[in-house]
């Protein structure tokens, strides 16, 4: 007779949840200046929360507008740092998901604990802002929704991109909000298609940070831009290099301030950018007209950083500490190793830097230092696959 199958829904995950409530609520007021609007419309009833993506933390501020304990899909990379994955599993067991693949079991994982009555919550972005607008959300959302079939609620996060930048290491002296924006019954959605679902998600978690409507404080404010950043409006490719409120670049030597209000100022003449979302936007653009085959001789980019194998959802194990990465065209060299990109089916930002690899059924992570730019790999990744597609015009580029 085969066993039961044991329950995703444990009752320490209510007494967790309660005693960090205590502790994470009070720290997020002092660190963050955020203001949690609590959702007093809840009830009994299990939701699946569908927030924007803007700090490491959206999935608490999320989780702390709700009673009980909330299940977050989480990326492989939590999962994989050995014990201290073990202690979170056992804690708040969270739904691990792969991040840029299509992860059959994470959807399964998420109808047990609906079908459990537990309360479900995910960035459908899968990536923090670089910029403070939103990024690509996949369609897969919305058919997982109604599979689902909970309440789905559209969370707001507004400020946080201001508070802490994702390529920033220093929080900022500002003002976050959190509050639900809206809740989209089930009866509601099963009148819509797949399509009227998926843009009434995108509508309702549209959040555009590109606005001088608050004061963000901190010395330090620009740097580490050059995570999110790797062209120059006047230069096209280049390198830059921040310190404290401003970034310049080192192949012409223009500078630019980065406000408290979140504007750009030129500080030796103008700057076509107002808000980074621009630079952003004018980045991406440059990439969509590049020829992938331009920058198959020589690299467009050379960098230095640690290889490591990722062992899903066990561990990381270091191969070499240091290798000489180099940015191709076709490729991603690591010493005499490489990577073509027709053999790699995905690859990824996490975190702040490090990029992740999926070739051969393996995954590699590389971690550079604290200037090193992951995103510029992703992006040439992704439109070297859009030119081989026959879509020299697409325009997603990772996130």
């Amino acid at each position: 007779m085969p066993s039961k199958k044991k329950k995703w829904m444990k009752l320490r995950h209510r007494v967790v949840r309660n005693i960090a409530w205590c502790l994470i609520y009070p720290y997020s007021r002092l660190k963050y200046g955020i203001h949690i609007q609590t959702f007093k419309e809840q009830g009994d009833r299990p939701y699946l929360i569908l927030f924007n993506h803007q700090t490491a933390f959206d999935q608490f501020f999320a989780g702390m507008a709700f009673r009980g304990p909330v299940y977050y899909v989480a990326s492989e990379d939590l999962f994989s740092k050995g014990w201290l994955s073990s202690l979170i599993r056992y804690l708040v067991a969270p739904i691990p998901i792969k991040k840029q693949t299509t992860d059959v079991s994470a959807v399964m994982t998420c109808l047990r604990v609906a079908r459990e009555g537990g309360t479900i919550a995910m960035a459908p972005e899968g990536n923090r802002t670089y910029s403070g607008k939103n990024v690509f959300i996949n369609p897969a959302v919305a058919p997982l929704a109604r599979k689902l079939g909970l309440p789905i609620v559209l969370y707001h996060i507004e400020g946080g991109y201001g508070v802490h930048p994702r390529w920033s290491d220093v929080v900022r002296r500002g003002r976050m909000d959190c509050y639900v924006h809206r809740v989209i019954e089930p009866e509601e959605y099963r009148a819509m298609s797949d399509d009227e679902l998926y843009r009434t998600i995108c509508e309702g978690l549209t959040v555009n940070e590109a606005r001088a409507d608050r004061l963000f404080f901190h010395k330090k404010r620009a740097e580490y831009i050059e995570r999110a950043l790797y062209t120059c409006p006047f230069c096209g490719l280049t390198e830059l290099k921040s310190h404290r409120d401003t970034v310049t670049c080192q192949t012409c030597g223009r500078a630019v301030r980065y406000l408290p209000t979140t504007e750009l100022q030129g500080v030796d003449g103008e700057f076509p950018y107002r808000f980074m979302a621009d630079w952003y936007e004018g980045q991406c653009a440059l990439v969509n007209h590049l020829s992938p085959t331009d920058y198959t001789e020589s690299p467009a980019f050379t960098d230095n950083a640690s290889l490591s194998e990722v062992i899903v959802y066990k561990k990381k194990q270091l191969l070499k500490k240091k290798t000489a990465v180099a940015l191709y065209g076709d490729r991603i060299t690591v010493d005499e190793q490489s990577f073509s990109f027709d053999e790699i089916t995905a690859a990824a930002v996490l975190g702040k830097n490090k990029l992740n690899i999926y070739h051969d059924k393996r995954i590699y992570q590389l971690k550079g230092d604290k200037c090193f730019n992951a995103l510029k790999y992703v992006n040439f990744y992704y439109r070297y696959r859009n030119v081989m597609k026959g879509d020299c015009d697409g325009q997603f580029l990772g996130l």
